[in-house]
């Protein structure tokens, strides 16, 4: 395993010095993709008109139904197209995500993502609104969007078709390697061995990475009904049960809750280490929060893009609800049972520091977060294999062969994520994350004015 391992480190060494430019300012390098992808999702909040608060209540609307139209084009119910999403963003990064942002930066770094959750509902609410725009209908009646599809079409609408195909194929061949899902199962594995005893049993690490590679073969292999049957059943028991298994921790320690809540609120705006302190906070809540929302990222657009809908603009404003579960909800929840429970400065990382504050319940408490685990894990997993499936729809004009061969690879490599080490995974995961930002967001920004233009269609045929 020692070959393998170095290997990733090298990789991950090399590509983080790649992507993670930085201006070194007060003290703390700050990189220039996460100015680039804050300066977007405040763009969009400012282009929409503050959308992300206007446009909630009529986004919920939609969501339940009142506007739907079965006849309408597409292949999902809004709910259906949701949860899909969903299943790819509410994940690990919202319980070792979130652990690993208060290591890093202390509790203000959960501050910051709520913060910067907020903005990303904008900048989601785009994304969605150009895939449903931009998709397309293969002869075969799958529906097919994304951001490489608006990139490649949008841009050609505008008279730039070359650069259109330049920006949509570096985005879709980024994603290959974006998607292929190591966090998801180290993680999971991590936490299943340790409530098991396996941490030292390498063939068991085996026979889960395995497990978890056939079982989300049999879902993939079906269509995209197949995965959003799954996902929309397991995105709300994931969700119901996590939050359930939190509001008991919160209530065991209801005296610490206040307290917990303003050592966020003050550890976010602490000058004790200056400006550089808040910067570095900042920094570090932005870069789990990105991998937690996928705002500008544009992964979970695929996933809109089938919705059944006449407007686009409906489905963008559907998304507004996602970075709002994802980011409000579920990561507030994991930052507060982590301070409330004391347990982020016991020297506890990524997910380790969730499971502790679990077992301030019970002994058998992680037993349940492994439960958690496991269903957010696999449930990401299902959404993004479809994605992976789609990048490879458009790169290869939609041959099913190379849909095939990629699912292959993607299962095959998942339990890789068991004997790998984790910082050299979160490492090459965050750069080609952050890498997919750049294509995707200087689509949306040329494309801005179509988005505005989709929203208020849609809002007046409804008003």
């Amino acid at each position: 395993m020692e070959p393998i391992t170095t290997t990733f480190s090298n990789f991950s060494d090399a590509l983080v010095g790649l992507v993670f430019s930085s201006v070194n300012l007060f003290g703390v390098d700050l990189y220039l993709i996460v100015i680039w992808l804050f300066a977007g999702m405040v763009f969009f909040t400012l282009r929409l008109g503050f959308i992300n608060v206007r446009g909630f209540k009529l986004g919920f609307n939609v969501l339940r139904g009142k506007y739907y139209n079965p006849d309408a084009p597409g292949e999902l119910t809004p709910f259906q197209a949701l949860a899909t999403a969903l299943s790819g963003t509410v994940g690990i990064g919202n319980i070792a995500g979130v652990a690993i942002a208060i290591s890093l930066g202390g509790p203000g770094a959960a501050f910051w993502m709520v913060v910067i959750g907020f903005f990303a509902m904008s900048l989601k609410c785009a994304e969605v609104t150009l895939a449903v725009k931009y998709r397309i209908v293969r002869p075969d009646g799958r529906v097919c969007g994304g951001p490489m599809w608006y990139l490649s079409q949008g841009f050609a609408e505008k008279g730039f078709p070359k650069l259109g195909r330049i920006l949509g194929t570096l985005y879709a061949v980024c994603a290959l390697g974006a998607f292929i899902q190591f966090l998801q199962v180290n993680q999971s594995y991590s936490q299943i061995s340790t409530v098991l005893g396996g941490e030292n049993a390498p063939d068991f690490a085996l026979a889960y990475g395995i497990g978890i590679a056939i079982l989300a073969a049999l879902v993939l292999v079906g269509d995209l009904k197949s995965v959003a049957k799954v996902t929309s059943k397991l995105t709300p028991l994931m969700c119901l049960l996590y939050l359930g298994c939190a509001f008991i921790i919160l209530v065991v320690n209801a005296d610490q809750l206040l307290g917990a809540l303003g050592h966020i609120i003050s550890d976010a705006f602490s000058m004790e280490a200056g400006i550089g302190g808040i910067i570095g906070t900042f920094v570090a809540g932005m870069r789990r929060a990105v991998y937690s929302t996928e705002a500008g990222i544009g992964s979970a657009s695929i996933a809109h893009a089938v919705v059944k809908t006449d407007y686009p603009g409906s489905e963008g404003l559907v998304a507004i609800l996602e970075p709002f579960i994802d980011t409000f909800i579920v990561c507030t929840a994991t930052a507060l049972i982590i301070v409330s429970t004391g347990v982020w400065d016991q020297g506890y990382s990524d997910i380790a520091m969730t499971s502790a504050a679990f077992a301030t319940v019970s002994d058998w408490f992680p037993v349940l977060l492994a439960i958690c685990v496991c269903i957010f894990a696999f449930s990401t997993i299902l959404a993004v294999g479809y994605y992976g499936q789609q990048i490879c729809d458009y790169l290869f004009d939609g041959k099913a062969f190379y849909r095939k061969a990629y699912l292959v690879i993607f299962c095959g490599m998942l339990p890789l994520g068991t004997i790998v080490e984790l910082s050299a995974i979160v490492n090459i995961i965050d750069s080609l994350f952050f890498l997919l930002s750049i294509p995707n967001l200087i689509g949306l920004l040329f494309l801005s004015g179509i988005v505005v233009s989709e929203i208020k269609r849609f809002r007046a045929s409804v008003e």
